[in-house]
């Protein structure tokens, strides 16, 4: 068995497309992925550009992920980007995994518009949401970035933050230690001693302000 990491950049439907947006309310612009061995070892990655096909690439997604209409304007549509992800990935005997839930939303909304023939719920059946995974193991009940994620494990995020492929490499990273119990707890007990909540209040917003109005164990 293989394990694939996946990332989604997505932009949004025009509002002019109201038949379009009862479907899918956005499109992948982007997938970026990570396969590893059944060791966890990243051996392969995939990334690839997607043209959009229900509105230009917006200003705040310019912003946030640096992709532009002129970098998807002779890019593959979804259709053929989706089947060359797949052909990647060249099996179905394999684990998928995300950081959270919202890249296969998104992928079930729009192959059952674009790709109806797809068995997207097998696809469904194999993915995990890593990063529920990573906040129920340190105890935490909300939702944690995944560059805090990474802070976390004391490793600098690689690559830039919203690129599909730098997304889906560090995941890869939270999920290669998270195989390992003992390795994990070592690694993460500062944060974990951290996340106390008799500790809390005097400690974890120096580490990140963000985490001052999430629920804890």
């Amino acid at each position: 068995m293989i394990h694939v990491v996946i990332d989604l950049e997505m932009n949004p439907v025009k509002r002019e497309f109201k038949d379009v947006r009862r479907h899918m309310l956005d499109e992948v612009i982007e997938f970026g992925a990570v396969k590893l061995d059944e060791h966890y070892v990243p051996i392969e990655e995939f990334q690839c550009y997607v043209r959009p096909e229900f509105g230009e690439i917006t200003k705040h997604i310019t912003k946030l992920t640096g992709i532009t209409a002129e970098t998807v304007s002779d890019k593959p549509k979804f259709a053929e980007s989706f089947g060359k992800f797949f052909d990647w990935i060249g099996t179905w005997d394999m684990k998928i995994y995300s950081w959270s839930s919202s890249d296969i939303k998104q992928l079930k909304s729009e192959c059952s518009y674009k790709l109806p023939t797809f068995d997207i719920d097998k696809l469904e059946r194999q993915w995990i949401d890593i990063q529920k995974e990573f906040d129920d193991r340190i105890g935490l009940h909300s939702n944690l970035a995944l560059k805090h994620a990474v802070g976390a494990m004391n490793r600098n995020f690689e690559g830039t933050q919203h690129t599909a492929l730098a997304d889906a490499a560090n995941t890869a990273a939270i999920l290669s230690l998270m195989q390992d119990d003992e390795i994990f707890h070592e690694t993460m007990k500062p944060v974990i001693d951290l996340l106390k909540p008799q500790q809390l209040s005097e400690s974890i917003g120096d580490l990140y302000p963000e985490l001052m109005n999430l629920k804890f164990d």
